[in-house]
């Protein structure tokens, strides 16, 4: 059954910290809906209600240009081994970019990364639990290495360039803001 929760109590972060894999998911005011599945060392729980996670390089932008139009977020962790859980955060979330004033201060929370692209910093009104039982069991066997491939193969023009390819815009063509001429 499920149950709803004002801000995260310290077993709802306990669980977060344990998922090796979390789901984020937004919407601009029309067109598609994203859903985005995000791994590595890449989020912080800064409080109850409080969340920051690193947005890396990916094959589009759908996040940032989602929450440039509309700041609603949800993110969602599944527990695919131990006991079932899922475990939904709603809230409004907010990019930072390079050229940002929060950008100094959220870098901080991470180690650098070279295809950072963006922090978004995510503040919670409403968590909810719920049983989980169909979410099926899974073992975690490790990181895939190809991002860090890729990245070895390319300097910062490179990156910018592969931005300026591939995530300028969303599906439904609104901007993602990733440089600050756009």
């Amino acid at each position: 059954m499920a149950q709803r929760y004002d801000e995260m109590r310290p077993d709802h972060i306990a669980f977060i910290e344990q998922q090796k894999l979390f789901f984020v998911g937004t919407a601009a005011n029309d067109g598609t809906i994203n859903v985005s599945p995000k791994g590595w060392d890449s989020l912080r729980i800064l409080g109850p209600s409080h969340i920051a996670w690193l947005n890396i390089t990916g094959s589009g932008n759908e996040t940032a240009a989602h929450l440039a139009q509309n700041e609603r977020m949800t993110m969602m962790f599944c527990a695919f081994d131990g006991n079932p859980k899922i475990l939904r955060l709603y809230g409004k979330a907010v990019a930072a970019h390079p050229r940002d004033e929060k950008w100094d201060e959220l870098a901080k929370l991470f180690k650098p990364h070279k295809s950072a692209r963006q922090y978004v910093e995510f503040k919670i009104d409403l968590v909810q639990t719920s049983c989980g039982f169909g979410v099926p069991f899974y073992d975690f066997v490790g990181e895939r290495d190809n991002m860090d491939r890729w990245l070895a193969s390319k300097g910062e023009e490179d990156i910018e360039d592969y931005w300026r390819e591939k995530n300028l815009v969303s599906v439904d063509g609104l901007p993602s803001h990733i440089f600050e001429e756009e």
